[in-house]
This record gives C-alpha cells, sequence and structure tokens, in this order.
C-alpha cells in the first residue's frame, strides 16, 4: 500500500513538473501572489501560511478534537482540507463526523476548512470518534492535505504531533 502511494506521487510530480508547473522564485516580493506555470507562462497563486492550533482529550476509547484553522496571510484560501490521523485505528462502523469531514482510511479524517481570510482565524471544528479498544494512549497528526491551491512556504506551523494519554485531560496543540 506504501509503495502504491509513492508510487501515485511521484507520478503526480512528474505530471506537474511536465506540464510546467513549478513554483517560480518571487524575486524581492512579500506579496500574496507567486508565479507558476511553463517558460513564457506566467499564472498568479496566492500565497497562504496555514495553521492549526486545539486540542484532543482521550477517555474510554473515544478521541475528542477541537481546532481552528488559522491563515496567516498574506492572500485568502477560498477553501483548505485538514488531515488527523490517529496512531490507533477508528472502530469499524459508522462514525458520526461533522459535516464537511470524510473518514479517509483506517486511521484518518479529513475535514475542510471553509473559507481563510488573511490574518483570520476560520471555524472551529469538532469531532468525536471512536477508537479500536480502550488504548491508553495514542498520536494524533495533524497536517494540510489541500490548502486552496496556495502556495504555502511555512509548512513547519501545520503539521503537529500530539501525544494524548487516556486521562480525560485535554492536550492543546
Amino acid at each position: 500500500m506504501r509503495r502504491m502511494r509513492g508510487l501515485a506521487v511521484r507520478g503526480a510530480v512528474l505530471a506537474a513538473v511536465a506540464a510546467g508547473v513549478v513554483p517560480a522564485r518571487a524575486e524581492g516580493t512579500a506579496g500574496a501572489q507567486a508565479s507558476v506555470g511553463a517558460p513564457g507562462t506566467a499564472v498568479a497563486v496566492a500565497e497562504a501560511d496555514l495553521s492549526y492550533h486545539g486540542f484532543a482529550v482521550l477517555h474510554g476509547g473515544r478521541a475528542d478534537v477541537r481546532l481552528t484553522p488559522r491563515n496567516h496571510g498574506p492572500g485568502d484560501v477560498p477553501d483548505a482540507t485538514v488531515r488527523l490521523r490517529w496512531s490507533v485505528p477508528l472502530a469499524a462502523g459508522a462514525q458520526r463526523l461533522p459535516a464537511g469531514c470524510a473518514r479517509t482510511g483506517r486511521q484518518e479524517v479529513v475535514c475542510g476548512t471553509g473559507a481563510l481570510p488573511a490574518d483570520g482565524p476560520g471555524e472551529e471544528i469538532a469531532l468525536r470518534v471512536r477508537l479500536r479498544g480502550r488504548p491508553a494512549e495514542m498520536t494524533m497528526d495533524v497536517d494540510t492535505v489541500w490548502g486552496g491551491g496556495a502556495v504555502d512556504r511555512n509548512r513547519s506551523n501545520d503539521r503537529q504531533r500530539v501525544l494524548v494519554l487516556d486521562t480525560g485531560d485535554a492536550y492543546f496543540f
């Protein structure tokens, strides 16, 4: 499975390079746009800096998560997708997820953020998932899957990993 995913990603990257979709260096500007495209063409692409802050609680085989996406700018983002991945598989069967969220694998859920204005927070995302068994601890990874087409030059703040113990306490990220 991992090998197939790696091949798919490599194929997508090669197709993007062949099509000339490679970010150009924005020289001497700190603006909200960068140019991409094949030689001789330019397409304006918004630049944004996404991050996620919130908390997770583990208690009795349930994980409660609340997070708020934030766009530090400089450009607006019409929509983005955040991925939540747990180190423990989700319980079998249907999960009650909020509108805009979907289970995409044994251990992950993706959620749309909605519009994210520059230098502003988005709407809070709150969900509860049931985990397989009653783990004493888990890790949860939070990262951006899709940034609404914007270029994010600071990917370090939109990737989080939090260790959550089965104490019923909130663990902040």
